[in-house]
């Protein structure tokens, strides 16, 4: 027999709010589409031809920094991926494992950034990226430094739920008990069972990478936001256009990540 939650509301009021939450986001999708479905002067009716005059040579010129601030972007969000992946995840099964009690002091710093304004911490990364130019240049990927800042509070409820959702401990003592060394424990034993939470980090990093706007700007750096606001002075519909992209990649990966995570799963219910 089932057991029904006296707290839960009724199904009536879960397709209200569902519906209204879909609308909130529907509402000014559909009506950006619409938007680049303008027609050209003298043009009549919905009209694809602001899309097709991407691929026109004639514009090439003009869509330039689009085309290279994506480029800077994708390659920003690969780098913080790889940072939050390589350095962030594995000092977060360190701690779990041999220093506990830092737990808290960890997760007030981890959280930190989500409670600083991006305008100080830009004030406060100034000195440090005139060091970063001298010595590794001032190219766009070296945002991904202050990137990697940035998405710490998201990425770590992401990791933590994972963590806290096995027994990391007991995982590592086993593997250890048989054999093998940490760097086995950890790529072959903990991360698989982090799946989950890894997924949802770099999704959540991508988004932010893709979304930044002040400290790409601030620091003088071209990327698809700042980019989108140069192009936007010449042609709005264009800007329009690529914000429709970039969401559309947003769903895309999350349909790929949810997909992931699901196969996951299912292998080790298997």
């Amino acid at each position: 027999m089932a057991v029904v939650n006296p707290l839960a509301p009724p199904r009536w009021a879960r397709w209200v709010i569902g519906v209204g939450v879909g609308l909130v986001f529907a509402v000014p999708f559909a009506a950006t589409v619409l938007f680049t479905l303008t027609p050209l002067p003298g043009g009549s009716g919905l009209s694809l031809e602001r899309w097709t005059a991407l691929a026109d040579p004639a514009n090439a010129a003009k869509y330039r920094p689009l085309w290279t601030g994506i480029g800077n972007s994708l390659g920003l969000a690969g780098v913080t991926v790889l940072l939050v992946l390589v350095l962030f995840t594995p000092t977060m099964v360190l701690v779990a494992l041999a220093f506990p009690r830092l737990r808290r002091v960890f997760e007030f710093v981890a959280l930190l950034p989500i409670s600083i304004p991006a305008i100080v911490l830009v004030v406060g990364l100034t000195p440090l990226y005139l060091q970063i130019g001298r010595t590794l240049g001032t190219g766009a990927w070296t945002l991904a430094f202050a990137y990697g800042i940035l998405v710490l509070p998201f990425a770590y409820r992401s990791i933590q739920a994972s963590i806290d959702a096995i027994d990391v401990k007991t995982l590592s003592e086993a593997a250890r008990t048989l054999g093998a060394g940490w760097g086995s424990v950890l790529l072959r034993v903990i991360m698989p069972n982090l799946r989950q939470g890894l997924l949802a980090a770099s999704l959540i990093s991508v988004a932010v990478v893709l979304g930044e706007f002040t400290i790409a700007s601030l620091l003088n750096r071209q990327t698809l936001q700042t980019a989108l606001i140069v192009v936007n002075k010449q042609d709005g519909y264009v800007a329009a256009i690529f914000t429709l992209l970039a969401l559309a990649l947003a769903f895309v990966l999350l349909l790929v990540i949810g997909r992931v995570g699901r196969i996951g799963a299912g292998r080790k219910s298997s």
